[in-house]
């Protein structure tokens, strides 16, 4: 068997290393695109959406009248999305809500439904707006 020259083990070395780089590099990366952010507590009672190109992460909110509520609204989206700039919205016309968070931002509103009733919530921005299903869900109040 012939023996391996120091050059050629220390290029296969370099590149081993360099593939390694590269792949921390790209998992690093793919964790950041892909996490959801961590959120601040907010006293009281809290509802959570988040939202992105393809909807809503709750299709129903559960509420009961008389209650307050704080309702934060999460773009995971970021601005270089074209379609509403990475902006999205929680809206409930009936009750005058509207929240619009900016590109991978929160933003909040604390409110008390007074009268039981079903109501839709949505996102007008972009990803087709209210005709598109997932950018709509109900929100329930008993």
């Amino acid at each position: 068997m012939k023996p391996v020259s120091k050059s050629k083990r220390t290029r296969a070395t370099a590149f081993t290393a360099i593939g390694v780089l590269v792949l921390g590099a790209a998992g690093y990366l793919l964790y950041g695109a892909f996490a959801k952010p961590e959120l601040p507590p907010i006293d009281g009672n809290t509802v959570d959406i988040a939202a992105d190109m393809g909807g809503f992460t709750r299709k129903e909110v559960r509420l009961k009248a008389g209650e307050p509520v704080t309702v934060r609204l999460t773009s995971l989206d970021g601005s270089h999305h074209t379609d509403g700039g990475g902006k999205h919205q929680w809206a409930v016309d009936e009750l005058g809500i509207n929240i619009v968070a900016p590109p991978l931002g929160s933003r909040y509103v604390t409110f008390t439904p007074s009268k039981p009733g079903t109501y839709t919530f949505y996102c007008d921005i972009c990803c087709g707006g209210r005709a598109n299903p997932t950018m709509s869900g109900r929100l329930v109040v008993s």
